[in-house]
């Protein structure tokens, strides 16, 4: 085995690269506003995603760099066949201490016995809204009594904690981000508004954003929001609970306070490109080399390339035209 060193993933912002995130498919059954254009955009061939063995191969070699905390994406990866034999591999992996899953939910019932037994016991679950007219108009299916069902049976089961994405969208959940938050005052969700970033083409009309402070404001009739201090492990959500709650409140403010100057991770997308920027196109060349027989020194020096190039921060701002390219399904958000 080629002599990789440790703990060696270090930008040159001095941030200690250490988590992975992982898009283990484009596919997915849920056609999202933000997420898709009306036309269909072609699908990576089958031929063009990563085979599992290979994402191992590379995540081997990344915990020889560091990574400590992989979470697998999509796409919806619960729809790509023999992802929970994947997740039992990737748990099997001893320098791996956090393990997670990210899903819209609509498969989540049916799988969690068999993630919990593969070794997951975080899960986020996209949910950006509880109607479900507005459910169906948002994803296009009719899934949201499903998804529903799914996140009170994850509960029951004992996964901790059960993340619920939202995406606040001006015009279209904005009337229900109370009702949203004040999920976390009966049940021990930690519920995360996100900020809409331009990222792909989508069917969202171009409208003034919904950003953090007015989300803080309009959700403070619930009470008051107490920080949170942060964990080592914490990704980039400020994090805040109300007074006598079960759960949590965070908030991921990607356009009007970056948090940049916290991030830790890289990306590995659906098709082998290493990202070190979910708001930049740059990506690194993983698939190629790995095709040709490279060796594990070299798959390194990919990551080694990443770090190098991690921006010290993105070029998204309020009222500018900055744009990312590729579509948020193959790029693992």
């Amino acid at each position: 085995m080629d002599t990789i060193a440790f703990n060696n993933l270090i930008d040159p912002c001095n941030r200690r690269l250490n988590y992975l995130r992982i898009s283990i498919t484009d596919r997915c059954n849920l056609r999202c506003a933000y997420c898709l254009p009306c036309e269909d955009v072609p699908r990576l061939a089958h031929e063009a995603v990563l085979r599992y063995e290979e994402i191992l191969r590379i995540v081997r070699v990344g915990v020889r760099l560091g990574i400590s905390k992989v979470r697998v994406t999509g796409g919806e990866p619960l729809v790509r066949k023999g992802v929970i034999g994947f997740l039992s591999e990737l748990s099997r992996i001893p320098e791996i201490q956090d393990l997670s899953l990210t899903t819209n939910g609509v498969l989540l019932k049916d799988h969690l016995e068999a993630l919990k037994s593969a070794g997951v016991s975080r899960i986020n679950i996209s949910l950006d809204t509880l109607n479900p007219e507005r459910y169906r108009s948002i994803t296009g299916i009719d899934a949201f009594h499903a998804v529903w069902e799914g996140i009170r049976a994850a509960q029951a089961m004992g996964f901790r904690p059960i993340k619920l994405n939202v995406v606040a969208l001006n015009g279209i959940n904005d009337d229900e981000l109370v009702d949203l938050a004040g999920l976390s005052l009966e049940f021990p969700f930690h519920v995360r508004f996100i900020e809409f970033m331009p990222i792909g083409q989508s069917r969202i009309e171009t409208r003034s954003p919904l950003l953090v402070p007015d989300i803080q404001k309009r959700i403070g009739v619930l009470g008051k929001l107490v920080p949170i201090e942060r964990a080592e492990m914490d990704g980039p959500a400020h994090r805040y609970r109300f007074e006598g709650a079960s759960g949590e409140i965070g908030f991921i403010p990607a356009i009007s306070h970056q948090f940049c100057r916290r991030c830790n991770r890289l990306r590995l997308t659906a098709s082998g490109q290493l990202r070190p920027c979910l708001l930049s196109d740059r990506q690194e060349d993983l698939k190629g080399p790995l095709r040709r027989g490279c060796s594990d020194a070299d798959l390194a020096e990919v990551f080694f390339n990443a770090t190098r190039h991690k921006p010290a921060d993105h070029n998204l701002a309020v009222g500018e035209p900055a744009h990312v390219c590729c579509q948020m399904r193959s790029i693992g958000g």
